[in-house]
């Protein structure tokens, strides 16, 4: 089979030079389905980053494939180059029953936390047909033993084959019966907190450091911002272009009270402890990942401000209006997959930009070493920093 791998791309993720939109891992992937020769409508694909597998098989003819994306990036990307080379025959699912119902053959790019593969592995096994194949692909330098081992509790053979082209598959078939409950999603407490995390959250139900830094610089345990925002947030007038319910999607009726945006929420800490704090402001949570979205709501309706936070499955906040937002809270990720690569915050820091009004404040924590704060200054506006560590730095932009 001769697929145009060349002709995808990682839009709208950060694309750069050393960033590809497919990987060796898809190929064998793909090559493996062909050669099993299943029904398209029993394969269910999961992780496929940008549709290299799932668009391969559909031009190789296979029909009615199911996908599974975490990633609002990766579904778009995989609509848009679908219809750039013209293709269709699958359709995209939560992991849930909908996916796997029937499934047969189980194509998954291995995530990089175990208890996202742990989740996903007794969601094949809860839910696929008793005969199902899950066949597992990764790079060789990031793949582990502990990953057969999370395999091995939802099936009962699992084996790894020869490594080729620096990638490894691994096929689990003969799933265990299954628990009366999923593993997942799990809860902690953290001091008065309650999180939720499904398996592909970023820090599971931990509270992320840098989010426990940002929490604590800005007294979010307390009754106010311990910097006064909220008192100059609920000064600013309405928004100018409201939306959607909190005031911020386009199309929508204003908000009475200010709106504080937690962009890329992960679990939902800084949204449900902003609302908390502030029983009178609206709160917008969203992040790429249906993993964390799944997640930061279950913790906000845990904590009780479920009215008062709507969460989004969304890309960089690309569905909030311009110039809608107070209050901007951030800590943004530095890594895309298993590359280091700041694009991802820079992203963001446009983001924050381009949703919050002139006078809102953006606050960001990141790794000390990263040395954000010119970049925030030209991409925001004055920038000052209101703590530091050896680990983590804290700052305050107002925008320009």
């Amino acid at each position: 089979m001769d697929f145009p791998y060349s002709r995808l791309r990682r839009w709208p993720d950060v694309e750069a030079d050393n960033l590809q939109a497919h990987d060796a891992t898809d190929l064998l992937l793909v090559e493996r389905a062909l050669a099993l020769g299943i029904d398209g409508r029993e394969i269910v694909v999961i992780g496929d980053e940008y549709g290299a597998i799932t668009l391969a098989l559909t031009s190789a003819g296979f029909d009615g494939v199911r996908v599974h994306q975490d990633l609002a990036t990766g579904r778009r990307a995989l609509e848009r180059n679908a219809e750039e080379l013209g293709l269709a025959g699958f359709s995209s699912h939560e992991l849930d029953a909908t996916l796997l119902d029937g499934a047969r053959l189980v194509l998954l790019q291995l995530p990089k936390a175990l208890a996202e593969l742990e989740e996903t592995a007794d969601a094949a096994a809860r839910w696929a047909a008793p005969d199902v194949v899950l066949v597992a692909g990764g790079r060789v330098k990031h793949m582990t033993i502990a990953q057969n081992e999370v395999l091995g509790r939802s099936f009962a053979e699992v084996q790894a084959q020869r490594a080729e082209r620096k990638s490894r598959l691994v096929v689990a078939s003969a799933p265990r019966p299954v628990p009366s409950e999923p593993p997942f999603p799990v809860v902690a407490q953290h001091d008065g907190l309650t999180l939720v995390a499904h398996g592909g959250a970023f820090a599971g139900a931990k509270l992320d450091i840098g989010t426990r830094v940002l929490l604590e610089v800005l007294g979010l345990d307390g009754s106010r911002l311990s910097m006064g925002a909220h008192t100059r947030a609920e000064s600013m007038p309405e928004a100018a272009d409201p939306a959607d319910p909190c005031g911020v999607v386009n199309g929508g009726e204003p908000s009475p009270g200010p709106i504080a945006v937690d962009l890329g929420c992960g679990t939902g800490a800084l949204a449900a402890s902003y609302a908390l704090a502030h029983p009178h402001a609206r709160v917008i949570a969203t992040d790429r990942s249906a993993a964390a979205v799944a997640s930061a709501r279950a913790t906000t309706a845990a904590n009780g401000v479920g009215d008062q936070v709507t969460v989004m499955h969304d890309d960089a906040g690309s569905e909030l209006a311009d110039a809608s937002a107070n209050i901007v809270l951030l800590n943004p990720p530095f890594h895309l997959g298993s590359s280091v690569h700041t694009g991802a915050a820079t992203r963001l820091f446009e983001a924050a930009a381009r949703i919050l009004r002139p006078g809102g404040e953006l606050f960001t924590v990141y790794n000390s070493s990263l040395g954000y704060r010119a970049e925030l200054t030209r991409l925001v506006g004055p920038t000052e920093q209101v703590h530091r560590s050896p680990k983590f730095t804290v700052t305050r932009s107002i925008r320009r």
